[in-house]
């Protein structure tokens, strides 16, 4: 997919007020610890997370999602009636229907001409949503679109812990590790044609994406239970992300060193590492924020470039990439003007 008049013109997001640390969750499973013979400090150790976010006990999804769309609004210029489609893309969701968008596109204010719905894809929602809006810039259907989600991690995390307790086998230990890394914070995404007037306006150069799903039950979210093969879905997940990155630079016609810069899906210290070796992409060219917001799922990559961009690590005229991975396994790989 290559873009000639897509735009980024804002990132807002909204993180959840209380700070938990990685040592504040393993005080509640000190008996698992104990009954494994295994020291604390383990969760901070294997994933480099030192804490992350939680929203108060009850709170709306849709509010922070329009939260977080408001600052983006604010941002980029623009009134929600100006937006041609609102996407919902968070994997937790208030209902089952109606889809969480109309929630959120109500407390914005949207047009009645909008389109307004959900999309669901594991980790990689808002960057499927972002692909959705950009093809309807790109065919001239509408001029403005926003992706939003937001993602609560408080309470997999209390269901988790509870079954932790109960069964202190090594392999429920190794299966439910992965879920006590979730972060919850919210975000919202905006691109236009570039015919507004406010915003940055980061030019999307196009992207790619591709699929292994031999491997859809590797991480698997039902209900009040989550099972994760961190071990096998790192190890796959390398292998899929470094085709996607040969085949996002032959879409663009790149060469590796011409991305100066990099955000990738905010999981924790191993996938890090192993993706960005695996790329050969320097370390000082990637930008993470999992070590004080733990992963928030849909919200963690298009939040980390927000807070780059606030950091100033990117700067106009940047050539950026967006690597994002999802269980399933799906990767999609984008490359931003900045």
């Amino acid at each position: 997919m290559k873009y000639t008049k897509v735009f980024i013109d804002a990132i807002g997001y909204e993180l959840g007020p209380n700070v938990v640390t990685s040592s504040e969750l393993e005080k509640r499973i000190l008996p698992v610890l104990d009954a494994l013979h295994l020291a604390p400090g383990q969760l901070e150790a294997l994933t480099g997370i030192r804490e992350r976010r939680w929203w108060d006990p009850g709170f709306a999804l849709s509010e922070g999602a329009a939260r977080a769309g408001r600052k983006a609004l604010e941002q980029a210029g623009l009134a929600a009636t100006d937006l041609g489609a609102l996407v919902y893309a968070g994997v937790c969701r208030e209902h089952s229907e109606p889809a969480t968008a109309t929630a959120v596109a109500a407390a914005l204010g949207t047009g009645p001409a909008a389109a307004v719905f959900d999309v669901s894809n594991a980790c990689l929602g808002v960057l499927n949503g972002m692909l959705d809006i950009a093809n309807r810039i790109e065919l001239g259907q509408i001029k403005a679109g926003m992706v939003v989600s937001c993602e609560s991690s408080r309470e997999i995390n209390d269901s988790m812990i509870a079954s932790m307790l109960a069964d202190r086998s090594f392999e429920n230990f190794r299966t439910a590790l992965a879920t006590l890394t979730g972060g919850s914070g919210a975000v919202a995404v905006i691109l236009t044609d570039g015919s507004f007037g406010g915003g940055k306006k980061h030019r999307l150069l196009g992207g790619t994406y591709r699929a292994a799903c031999e491997h859809h039950k590797l991480c698997i979210w039902h209900r009040d239970h989550m099972f994760t093969d961190a071990t096998a879905a790192l190890k796959h997940g390398v292998v899929l992300g470094r085709r996607t990155w040969e085949d996002l630079l032959a879409q663009l016609a790149m060469k590796p060193e011409e991305f100066g810069k990099v955000v990738c899906h905010q999981v924790g210290a191993a996938h890090r590492k192993n993706i960005l070796e695996a790329l050969a992409i320097p370390q000082g060219s990637d930008f993470s924020t999992y070590e004080y917001l733990g992963n928030m799922g849909t919200a963690a990559l298009p939040s980390a470039a927000a807070i780059a961009d606030e950091r100033e690590f990117l700067v106009p005229g940047d050539n950026v990439a967006f690597l994002g991975i999802g269980s399933g396994l799906n990767t999609i790989m984008l490359g931003i003007k900045w």
